[in-house]
């Protein structure tokens, strides 16, 4: 396996989560950056995500509005190479990935964290998941 970074966009009709990912030489997914951007500024967080580190491919969810974030990205980022992917079940599947990274304290320890809603968007999270899905079938 080679090294690779992408950057991954889910996008929103009002925000898109977004995820700097890189597979190292070993298979190894690691983060390097996330935020959740207001839709209408996804060139300039795609610009701030540059600075962290290079990406090669932008992969887009295919839900909501992401005929519009492609379209911006192919106006401001001419040969990108730009992949849109299926977003079934990450929704989900970033909930729960939510939990790993942030810990539960208080009362959320005691309740599983599968009947917990985060308290804080998780569409960062989604675009990482779309990011290892990716990177881990490529």
């Amino acid at each position: 396996m080679n090294e690779k970074t992408v950057l991954a966009i889910d996008p929103g009709t009002s925000k898109c989560g977004m995820a700097l990912v890189k597979r190292n030489d070993h298979g190894k997914v690691e983060l390097l950056w996330r935020a959740i951007s207001p839709t209408a500024s996804v060139v300039e967080k795609i610009k701030e995500a540059r600075e962290s580190d290079t990406f090669e491919l932008i992969i887009v969810g295919g839900g909501t509005n992401s005929d519009r974030v492609v379209s911006e990205i192919r106006a401001n980022e001419p040969g990108m190479a730009i992949l849109v992917v299926d977003e079934r079940d990450t929704t989900l599947q970033a909930r729960e990935r939510y939990w790993m990274v942030v810990k539960r304290v208080g009362w959320r320890r005691f309740l599983p964290s599968t009947l917990q809603l985060p308290p804080e968007p998780v569409d960062d999270f989604v675009a990482l998941i779309l990011a290892e899905r990716v990177l881990m079938h490529s």
